[in-house]
């Protein structure tokens, strides 16, 4: 499960976590099929803070893209793991330098590069620098809900999806955790990348969104003024 895998951040205890930034559990890695590239995945399974990172970039890009991202930014620092500590303290035109590089990794990589480092700095405030102090003793769905939506960049629906994703893929399922990720906590259900273990199961989650996002626009279209007036 992810709270068994390297942690990555600063050797600092405090913070929420009291984390120390080692090892937690049996340091087991899990497989993962969200980026679709065995190397960005195989950072995704075993790094915690590559996984919050990918699923912060995961907006206006395909998923595909975003969940590679973390691997590519790690590349590029000349690391073979983020660490949010490093990445706090980075300067910051550098670091968005990083981002813009071609192929850049992000479709906004200047405002994606800063949104990286706020989130990486709360991680540093609150939880010594370690990601998975965030989940690692979240005593039920609800508390751990709050503490992603209380990440920077993790809104509500962000963060029922990697809860969803927490406990679907990565073995981390305090109680209640599919009622606290809503509709994205379903078992069978193919919305969110939480579903996607693989390239059929990607083609499907793919397919729900693009309906969803028709249905919504078929919604709002009734909605404006003429489309549906009562005399």
């Amino acid at each position: 499960m992810i709270g068994s895998m390297t942690t990555s951040g600063s050797d600092s205890t405090g913070g929420k976590g009291g984390a120390k930034g080692a090892e937690t559990g049996t340091g087991a890695a899990t497989t993962l099929r969200i980026a679709q590239n065995p190397e960005a995945d195989g950072l995704l399974g075993r790094s915690p803070l590559a996984a919050l990172v990918g699923m912060l970039l995961d907006q206006q890009v395909p998923m595909e893209w975003a969940f590679t991202g973390p691997y590519t930014l790690a590349e590029r620092m000349g690391a073979d793991d983020l660490d949010a500590g490093r990445i706090a303290a980075y300067d910051p035109d550098a670091f968005t330098e990083l981002f813009t590089t071609k192929p850049a990794l992000h479709r906004y990589p200047g405002s994606m590069a800063k949104r990286v480092q706020q989130l990486c700095r709360y991680l540093v405030a609150e939880y010594g620098g370690d990601a998975s102090a965030v989940w690692r003793d979240a005593a039920t769905g609800d508390d751990l809900l709050e503490r992603l939506k209380a990440l920077p960049g993790f809104g509500a629906q962000k963060a029922q999806i990697f809860l969803a994703l927490l406990g679907k893929q990565l073995g981390v399922r305090p109680p209640g955790w599919r009622e606290a990720a809503g509709p994205y906590g379903e078992a069978g259900s193919h919305r969110s990348v939480a579903d996607i273990t693989g390239p059929e199961s990607l083609v499907e989650v793919r397919a729900y969104k693009q309906e969803a996002k028709a249905a919504a626009k078929a919604a709002n279209t009734a909605k404006k003024p003429g489309t549906s007036r009562k005399k």
